[in-house]
């Protein structure tokens, strides 16, 4: 592999030139719930299983991700991408120029999508991508699954676009880094939102508006210039709320509540992590919000979460589910 002038090969345990030895053992960790590194043609990713509750906590917390965004789910084909979400015309035309390439569809997420809900940040839309890069298409077929795969870096951190930038950054925290060589085009995919009409740019990158347009044959909305819009998903305060109310650091239910739990607790309806583990909780967070989102309850109470690690993100993203009522429109 070259590095470039002045630039060693990186002498890092964790990262195996991308031969496909090294691929098929990638995938056995990835099939495994373990985590691993990857080359795309934008940035280095942070591979999980997308359809592990388990896998995904462990992005974040890899990351240190301070809120549970939604994640990208990568795929090694279309046919694979119509098993998570519902295409649609739009989707079809945009995924037949575009893919393999940087640009990501938000799409509603099929009633049976085995997608994690903490994947999509508790949505019913997910995001997905078919990377044009060979080392990304062969892992993921090599998986047997979609990878979940933020940058491969530390929260807030410079995205990396070559294996030792991931070492440097995450060693100790995932199993492997598959070395690919440097990332070709280096700046995050386009984001595209199809889950609704007009379609909305959430995030540009390595499509251009314009291209998009001339696909699909009518504007798309910019979600910079259009102050009603999110940025991105999840980022209106009451985006995540349930249709039932919910209290927080609650310590026991109130007549006709639902208790959610975390930690020893006895009169809980489900329980986060009866043992207290953050990841566990994380895991669990979504599915048990909307388990316990039924009308044979008047509201859900939650249990304190400790204010650290990925509780910050769990916290975040309960106050948003507890958000007044007349901050959701």
């Amino acid at each position: 592999m070259n590095y470039g002038p002045g630039m060693s090969q990186p002498a890092s345990a964790m990262i195996l030139s991308a031969d496909p030895a090294a691929i098929a053992r990638a995938g056995r960790v990835l099939a495994e719930g373990g985590l691993v590194a990857f080359p795309t043609e934008t940035v280095y990713g942070l591979g999980g299983d997308a359809t592990s509750d388990a896998a995904v906590a462990a992005i974040f917390k890899a990351k240190g991700r301070p809120s549970f965004n939604p994640l990208i789910a990568h795929v090694s084909g279309l046919d694979q991408a119509a098993a998570l979400v519902e295409f649609n015309g739009d989707a079809h035309r945009l995924a037949e120029r575009f893919w393999p390439g940087p640009l990501t569809l938000v799409l509603k997420r099929r009633p049976d999508s085995p997608v994690s809900l903490l994947a999509s940040a508790g949505l019913d839309s997910v995001a997905v991508r078919m990377p044009d890069h060979p080392v990304a298409l062969a892992l993921i077929r090599a998986a047997g699954r979609p990878l979940a795969a933020p940058s491969a870096n530390r929260s807030g951190r410079v995205s990396p676009t070559r294996a030792e930038h991931v070492a440097q950054c995450l060693e100790g925290r995932i199993a492997m880094v598959l070395d690919g060589g440097p990332c070709r085009v280096g700046v995050e995919s386009t984001v595209l939102d199809l889950s609704e009409q007009p379609p909305t740019l959430l995030r540009p990158g390595g499509v251009t508006a314009e291209e998009l347009e001339a696909v699909l044959g009518h504007p798309i909305r910019r979600a910079l210039e259009t102050p009603d819009a999110p940025r991105s998903p999840g980022q209106l305060e009451s985006h995540y709320a349930p249709a039932l109310p919910v209290r927080l650091d609650a310590a026991g239910a109130e007549p006709g509540e639902a208790l959610l739990g975390f930690g020893p607790a006895s009169d809980c309806v489900l329980n986060l992590s009866p043992k207290g583990d953050l990841s566990e909780a994380a895991a669990h967070l979504f599915a048990m919000l909307r388990a316990l989102d039924r009308p044979d309850y008047r509201g859900i109470a939650v249990m304190p979460i400790p204010e650290k690690g990925l509780g910050l993100a769990i916290n975040d993203r309960l106050r948003r589910a507890a958000a007044p009522r007349d901050k959701q429109k």
